[in-house]
C-alpha cells in the first residue's frame, strides 16, 4: 500500500503538502502512520478549516434569500447585526495582521460581506416589531450614509496598529454578547424568530464548535478562542429558540399579506350628486283656439 501512496501524482501530492505540510504528508499519506496524533489532529483541523471557509462563503445566503423573497426583515434585530458585523470585521483584521493561516479565519471575510448586505436590507425593510409591518423605504434612502460608514470602518481597521487591534479583539467578547442579546430578547418577547434562517443559525453554531478545535490546534490564541466560545453559547440559545418557537408568528404575517387596503376618497374629493325629480305638471284646461275668419251664420226667424 505504501508503494502506491508514495507514487501519487503531483496534482494530488502538491496540494496535500501545501495544506498539511511536508512532514505530516509523509507521515500520514506516504507512511500511513495514522497513529501520529499530532499530525492527525493537524490534518483534521486543516480539513475543518477549509470546510468552514467554503461554508462561510454561502452561510448567510439563505438569510439573504428569505429577506429578499419576503421583502421583509421581520424578526431580525438591526442592532444585533451591526454588532455582529463589527465583531466579524475586527476578528478578520486581527487574524490577518497576526499572520494566522487563512484557513483559521477566512470565513470572517465572507461573513462580513454577507452581514453588510443583510444589515442594509434590514434598513430597507424596517420592522420595529413583529406585529406591525412597514413598507420598504426609498431604494436609495440609506445607500450613501451606509456605504460611507462601511468604508470608514474598513479603513480604521486596516490602518490600526497591532496593539489597537489586540484591544479591539478583546472587545469582541462583549460585542458578541451584546450582538446576540437584543436578538434573543426580541425572539422571546415575540415568541417567534420571524425571518431568521434556521440554516444560517445551525451553520453558525456548528462553525463556532469547529473553530474552537481549529483555534486550539493551529493558533492557540486565548482571545480568539474566547470569542468563539461565547459565540457558540449564544448561538445555541438562538438555536433553542428556533426549535421552541418553530412555526409561531407566521399566521399574523400571512394575514397582513392577505389584507387589502380599502381606498376611500377624501372628503374634499367627494362630489355632491343632486338628483332632480321632475314635478308633476298642474292640469290645465285646454280650449280650442278660435277660428279666425270663419263665417257667422244667423238663423232667420220668421
Amino acid at each position: 500500500m505504501t508503494s502506491i501512496t508514495k507514487s501519487l501524482p503531483f496534482f494530488i501530492r502538491q496540494p496535500a503538502v501545501a495544506i498539511i505540510g511536508e512532514k505530516c504528508y509523509i507521515t500520514l499519506v506516504e507512511n500511513l502512520e495514522l497513529g501520529n496524533v499530532d499530525c492527525l489532529k493537524y490534518a483534521i483541523s486543516k480539513g475543518l478549516g477549509i470546510g468552514i471557509v467554503v461554508g462561510g462563503s454561502v452561510m448567510k445566503v439563505p438569510q439573504l434569500l428569505l429577506i429578499t423573497r419576503a421583502r421583509s426583515a421581520r424578526g431580525l434585530n438591526l442592532t444585533s447585526y451591526i454588532l455582529e458585523t463589527l465583531g466579524y470585521a475586527i476578528n478578520l483584521a486581527y487574524s490577518a495582521r497576526s499572520a494566522f493561516p487563512f484557513s483559521t479565519y477566512g470565513e470572517n471575510l465572507f461573513l462580513t460581506i454577507q452581514n453588510v448586505a443583510i444589515t442594509y436590507l434590514i434598513l430597507q425593510y424596517p420592522t420595529p416589531s413583529l406585529t406591525s409591518a412597514t413598507a420598504p423605504r426609498s431604494p436609495h434612502a440609506h445607500f450613501l450614509p451606509f456605504t460611507a460608514a462601511t468604508l470608514l470602518l474598513g479603513l480604521v481597521l486596516l490602518f490600526s496598529p497591532a496593539k489597537v487591534l489586540a484591544i479591539l479583539q478583546l472587545a469582541t467578547l462583549p460585542i458578541a454578547l451584546f450582538s446576540k442579546l437584543p436578538q434573543i430578547a426580541q425572539n422571546q418577547r415575540a415568541r417567534s424568530t420571524g425571518q431568521l434562517s434556521a440554516v444560517a443559525v445551525g451553520a453558525q453554531t456548528l462553525g463556532c464548535l469547529a473553530r474552537l478545535f481549529t483555534t486550539a490546534t493551529e493558533v492557540d490564541d486565548i482571545l480568539v478562542a474566547g470569542s468563539f466560545a461565547l459565540a457558540l453559547l449564544l448561538n445555541l440559545v438562538v438555536a433553542v429558540q428556533m426549535v421552541a418557537f418553530w412555526g409561531q408568528g407566521m399566521g399574523s404575517e400571512k394575514a397582513r399579506v392577505s389584507e387589502k387596503p380599502i381606498l376611500t376618497a377624501p372628503a374634499h374629493a367627494r362630489e355632491k350628486v343632486e338628483i332632480q325629480v321632475p314635478q308633476p305638471l298642474s292640469p290645465r284646461t285646454i280650449s280650442p283656439a278660435p277660428q279666425t275668419g270663419a263665417r257667422r251664420w244667423a238663423r232667420k226667424m220668421d
